[in-house]
């Protein structure tokens, strides 16, 4: 059974997307999807990263593109005196 949520996707292009959510009763991962697990350099054995094992309960890229989304128009930056100032309506001397 599929439990749907809406969810914003990054691909090639911005689109909203219906995806599956994991089992919020599922006695493997208890909701969660999966588990996170650290692990470590073997020679050094600090820490070199965390590993993501997913869950049976669902798919995680299962996802469905219902609508891309318009691209936001660039905002101009505001001009910033280089001196980090800002402006002033007194004169310099």
């Amino acid at each position: 059974m599929l439990r749907l949520r809406l969810r914003v996707t990054d691909g090639p292009r911005r689109a909203l997307a219906l995806a599956d959510t994991p089992r919020p009763d599922c006695p493997r991962c208890d909701g969660a999807g999966g588990h996170a697990y650290d692990y470590g350099d073997p020679e050094t054995g600090e820490y070199a990263g965390t590993e993501w094992d997913p869950c049976l309960c669902w798919d995680e890229d299962r996802s469905w593109v219902l609508l891309p989304l318009p691209r936001l128009p660039r905002r101009r930056q505001p001009h910033v005196d280089p001196w980090g100032n800002g402006y002033s309506d007194e004169p310099p001397f």
